[in-house]
């Protein structure tokens, strides 16, 4: 990307708050928030964040600083997040290499939820407002009349190419979860294996700190334990991995789920997926994660007890 493509605000938002004019761009990425990976004139590689400001930056950028400092492994923030017209801007430092590790089995499952086990911990130590509205697609607590959280220009779309098994689901698992009374936690709403690097067998980046949420411990690790395998397009792992996920967590942190905690992450892991279906179908791609929805939505359910 050259130079001139930048957004005109950035270079001397950079040099404000960095010191140092952008010199060359290390990599683009568009997606909810825009972030780029910057050369500045000194030498320094950072990253700079740009996202819709809803109230939720300065929470997350606040937890990511405090882990990072505690040597947990994530980019260290180097701004406070800054309003930039409707934008919330920050930026980190660049923290390139490792590998993505791909798979869905049990044994893969059982490392990410060592990593969400121990993300959690940390987490559970950070004082922070919490970072609230949470991200849409972890949002059935909204309180909105309809069944989803509002998006505009999702909602003016024809939703009647969502299939009707994705509204049973996704109804049927809210109602689950909105019926529960548990205490909500800080937690990584985002943990997918696309936001985490790997080197020599060992965690080395968790990446897409804006994704923090505000939920039951039980339902940010049954969400994980629905999402953790996804590279690309939305998909559901083996129900057997998600149990692995969920057991595994549990006896790191040495606690145990109460039967409504139980239930409660067997229907967080389905929301989200039917969530991911939804998003496609709206946007007229073929939904990866609808067929393994449909195969397993039952069985979800059912230990869910929705």
């Amino acid at each position: 990307m050259p130079l001139d493509d930048l957004p005109e605000w950035l270079p001397d938002w950079c040099v404000d708050r960095l010191g140092d004019e952008p010199v060359g761009v290390l990599f683009e990425v568009r997606s909810i928030s825009a972030v780029f990976g910057l050369r500045l004139a000194g030498g320094r590689d950072v990253v700079v964040k740009a996202r819709e400001d809803e109230g939720r930056a300065e929470s997350c950028v606040a937890a990511q600083t405090w882990l990072a400092e505690r040597g947990f492994p994530c980019a260290r923030p180097l701004t406070p997040p800054v309003r930039v017209g409707e934008l919330a801007v920050h930026a980190e430092e660049y923290r390139p290499g490792g590998e993505l590790l791909s798979g869905d089995s049990p044994d893969v499952a059982v490392r990410y939820a060592a990593v969400f086990a121990r993300l959690m911990a940390e987490l559970a130590d950070v004082n922070v407002v919490p970072p609230l509205p949470n991200p849409r697609w972890i949002r059935w607590d909204h309180t909105g009349s309809g069944l989803w959280p509002s998006i505009g220009f999702l909602d003016e779309r024809d939703q009647s190419v969502v299939p009707a098994y994705v509204l049973d689901t996704a109804e049927r698992a809210r109602e689950r979860m909105l019926a529960a009374d548990l205490p909500c936690v800080l937690g990584h709403a985002d943990f997918e294996a696309q936001n985490l690097r790997w080197h020599d067998g060992h965690v080395w980046a968790v990446h897409d700190w804006d994704s923090l949420a505000w939920q039951p411990e039980a339902a940010l690790v049954g969400a994980a334990s629905g999402v953790f395998p996804k590279t690309g397009p939305a998909t559901l792992p083996p129900i057997e991995s998600s149990a692995a996920f969920l057991e595994a967590y549990q006896d790191l942190r040495e606690r145990r789920f109460t039967a409504e905690e139980q239930e409660i992450a067997w229907a967080a892991s389905l929301w989200t997926a039917a969530h991911d279906v939804r998003w496609e179908a709206l946007h007229g791609d073929p939904p990866a994660s609808g067929d393994a929805v449909l195969a397993q939505a039952a069985d979800r359910l059912r230990r869910a007890n929705a």
